[in-house]
């Protein structure tokens, strides 16, 4: 089994989404390990996308991410990562497929509901940033 890490943004936490969001990934053969929902301060914001800092939409997604409440998620199943990314679906919810998360229930670029780890390097950085515990692979 492989963890992963998913976060349910705020434009879905304001929209009432978390137990829709949280249906299909139980649906699809995901186990949550732990949740729980925070606010995101702007610097806290800025080391979890730190990734992104050198890209213009840096700033406006730093202030979105930080404007509200999400919900984050470890999760474990086979192939987590890449299963959570096919769920998911691409970042552009215009272009997502449908059934996929983002391809019913995101907005646009930046307000598209969600987000999944996309390797197992990054997993491990994003959830000790918010379950503070070593985690073993």
């Amino acid at each position: 089994m492989e963890k992963t890490f998913l976060m349910i943004k705020p434009d879905a936490v304001r929209k009432n989404l978390i137990g829709e969001i949280l249906m299909r990934v139980e649906d699809a053969g995901f186990k949550i390990v732990e949740l729980k929902m925070v606010k995101l301060s702007p610097s806290r914001a800025k080391k979890f996308y730190q990734v992104h800092r050198n890209k213009p939409f840096f700033e406006d997604l730093i202030k979105f991410v930080s404007s509200g409440k999400v919900v984050v998620v470890l999760l474990t199943r086979r192939n987590a990562i890449r299963k959570l990314r096919e769920l998911v679906g691409i970042t552009d919810p215009k272009k997502a497929r449908r059934g996929t998360i983002r391809g019913d229930l995101a907005s646009d670029v930046t307000q598209n509901a969600v987000h999944a780890s996309d390797s197992a390097k990054s997993f491990r950085f994003e959830s000790e940033l918010f379950f503070k515990t070593k985690l073993v692979k």
